[in-house]
């Protein structure tokens, strides 16, 4: 037995937005239009590679196979929804091609690749005709995008523990840079050649690291300690790893 959701918005509505009928249809693909544009927008507006028509088409897919299945469960009495769940699928399928590995070890595109399969539940929310719901998700969603990074940046920028892609002239300037390192009190966890960089003039390292003294970690952001570490003579490049 299924508990039957009161939804405030599709009450405003009216009666005809919680049962599937050309009116509501049009109404929930529109609003799965205006939600796809602006997390697409988001995504767009940061240059990544899902923008605003992968969005769109990606809300627009599950809103669209949620509308069928319960068309199907009003007119034949088939409570399994197949579409919705093949949607859902194959989304988390394309998502999965979004993520990429570059040469420097660093996975990027993870957080669209979330969201793209993300967005296919508000979608399932939108035909279900769960407006309220919809919302809900929509917002928080957003939010996670857009605001959420700055805290997340902020906070990783004070973390003791953090990893740099580090790029030395010579391999043999290594222990130079790790005596260095630990005179300012930041101890190496870990440190990895990258075979990418072969043959290439320079040798590449992905280390971690994690700030040890206390005064260090107090006043100094990691930007900072990462640009005086790029005044170092054999420091041809220095980052810091996201």
């Amino acid at each position: 037995m299924f508990l039957e959701i009161v939804d405030p918005i599709a009450n405003l509505f009216g009666e005809w937005s919680s049962t599937v009928n050309i009116y509501s249809i049009m109404l929930r693909i529109a609003l799965a239009v205006i939600l796809g544009s602006a997390i697409g927008w988001e995504r767009s507006n940061k240059r990544h590679a899902a923008g605003l028509r992968t969005f769109i088409l990606a809300i627009l897919t599950t809103t669209v196979a949620m509308i069928l299945d319960k068309y199907i469960q009003e007119v034949h009495n088939n409570s399994i929804y197949f579409i919705s769940g093949a949607a859902v699928l194959a989304l988390a399928i394309i998502s999965c091609n979004t993520t990429i590995y570059t040469s420097k070890s660093q996975i990027k595109g993870l957080t669209t690749s979330v969201a793209l399969w993300g967005v296919s539940f508000i979608g399932l929310t939108l035909g279900a005709g769960l407006y309220t719901t919809t919302l809900i998700l929509f917002v928080v969603f957003l939010l996670s995008l857009s605001l959420f990074p700055k805290i997340e940046t902020i906070l990783k920028n004070r973390s003791s523990q953090f990893d740099v892609h580090l790029e030395l002239t010579n391999a043999s300037y290594l222990k130079d840079f790790t005596a260095v390192l630990r005179e300012l009190g930041i101890r190496i966890f870990d440190i990895e050649a990258n075979p990418a960089y072969i043959n290439s003039g320079v040798a590449v390292y992905t280390i971690s690291l994690c700030i040890m003294k206390e005064e260090v970690q107090k006043y100094k952001t990691h930007m900072e300690l990462i640009e005086a570490l790029k005044s170092l003579q054999y420091v041809a490049h220095i980052e810091e790893m996201m």
